[in-house]
């Protein structure tokens, strides 16, 4: 029987992507592994595998197609032994992506296939290339997504009793932050929440508002989408409240500069250089374990406390940014995370990270003291309940022992969400915060 390939969900938040590239064209041996095809997702471009062996048959959606939703048959491949015949009864139930254009869509059209037609329960044959899924009917194995099975590990969950609501009974992400919410569920109340949201001037009136061709337009691409949607959704839905602090950064500048100095060579380079950003993230991890109840993420039915210290670290690339997180930051070395960031924030730029290694964590550091902010505050990256403004150290006259004296302070904003975090509990993980940066070997303790 034909299998069908759908355009497959690389991250907990995906509902469509584009379609970048074929790595097989049809008539090719197909065999489990292989590399089928590319897909651009709002932050990556990811590799997607096949699970089943065969002829890949027809290709339904060419490449350079955008905004495939999830679930969308893009191609099927034959069994040993099966015709092309057999792909028209196989796909007459899924629905055909509008942008095929010529040649294409008049293939597509003469072997039967209906742009009007439904899809029905959608049938896994995909798995990226970061893990390839089980079968469903194998019982050695959970049949779940990589990013479900490690959500499952971290929150002690026993995987094996969920019931998935992916394509086949696959467990994903949402069952594990909620196991009797359905996608369909989720989908339908952010939809519904889209509507409610105040779009203020129409496109139509914002162009009004200009002269014509006193203009150059830079299309949106999906990363930019995802960002003004999710910041948008934040503002509107997440109580911010903002508090600020003042750290003197002296004993830490010592600090950093000594460990520097003494950083081992490997082949012939240091094995780490520190910035004061490594030492922000040490710091904003071990605060939070001193004050686990804001260590937290809010849901409607309960607030999350997490174990550990995951810190996303706000990264600038053309276009938008991204946040990768140091999981467990907790327990790692600065010099640990200070090359994790080093390695994140270099793949990032290259649209090389897996979705897992920018998905969850309960806290961020938003640094802007390099280009030399002096104090801001950020909006909030929900699931998480803090976020961390760093402005840039400076010097400045402060007052010691009723003296003048010149030192290097840094003023930090922290962003709570105020309905996991109030102002008091804020106030806490700030002083903790402040403490570590004040008195850095506190850090190494």
């Amino acid at each position: 029987m034909p299998i069908n390939i759908l355009m497959p969900a690389l991250s907990p938040t995906m509902e469509k992507g584009n379609l970048a590239k074929w790595l097989k064209k049809t008539g090719d041996k197909v065999k489990s592994g292989d590399v089928l095809c590319e897909i651009e997702t709002d932050k990556a471009t990811m590799e997607v595998e096949a699970v089943d062996e065969g002829v890949l048959g027809q290709i339904i959606v060419v490449e350079g197609t955008q905004d495939v939703a999830v679930n969308t048959l893009i191609a099927v491949i034959l069994e040993e032994g099966e015709t092309a015949g057999g792909i028209k009864s196989q796909v007459t139930s899924f629905v055909i992506p509008s942008p095929l254009a010529g040649e294409d869509a008049a293939k597509v059209a003469d072997e039967g296939f209906s742009s009007t037609q439904k899809n029905p329960l959608p049938q896994p044959s995909l798995a990226r290339r970061e893990g390839a899924v089980s079968s469903p009917l194998s019982n050695t194995k959970p049949f779940a997504s990589p990013l479900a099975k490690r959500l499952a590990k971290e929150k002690g969950v026993d995987i094996a009793i969920i019931k998935g609501s992916g394509p086949h009974g696959r467990v994903i992400a949402a069952d594990i932050a909620n196991p009797s919410l359905k996608p369909a569920v989720v989908n339908s109340q952010s939809a519904s929440s889209n509507t409610s949201i105040p779009t203020g001037m129409s496109e139509a009136q914002i162009r009004a508002t200009y002269e014509a061709g006193s203009f150059t337009e830079v299309p949106n691409d999906g990363m930019r989408k995802t960002i003004a949607k999710r910041l948008m959704e934040s503002k509107l839905t997440v109580p911010h409240f903002y508090l600020t602090v003042d750290c003197e950064l002296d004993a830490l500048l010592k600090v950093r500069a000594d460990m520097n100095a003494a950083a081992p060579e490997i082949d012939g380079k240091p094995a780490y250089k520190l910035s004061v950003n490594d030492f922000i993230v040490k710091a904003q991890a071990l605060a939070l374990q001193k004050v686990p109840a804001a260590n937290a993420s809010w849901t409607d039915s309960a607030i999350l406390l997490h174990k550990h210290s995951d810190v996303g670290v706000a990264v600038s690339v053309e276009g938008g940014l991204f946040t990768p997180v140091v999981r467990r930051a907790e327990l790692k070395s600065i010099s640990q995370i200070s090359n994790e960031i080093k390695d994140m924030a270099g793949r990032a730029r290259k649209r090389k990270l897996k979705p897992e290694e920018y998905s969850g964590g309960s806290t961020a550091v938003s640094n802007l003291g390099m280009f030399g902010v002096k104090e801001f505050a950020a909006i909030i990256n929900p699931p998480h309940a803090t976020i961390l403004a760093v402005g840039a150290g400076e010097e400045r006259a402060v007052v010691k022992n009723k003296h003048i004296v010149i030192a290097n302070i840094m003023s930090v904003t922290l962003s709570t969400d105020h309905r996991a975090v109030d102002g008091a509990l804020g106030a806490q993980l700030l002083q903790a915060f402040k403490t570590y940066i004040e008195k850095p070997m506190s850090m190494f303790v």
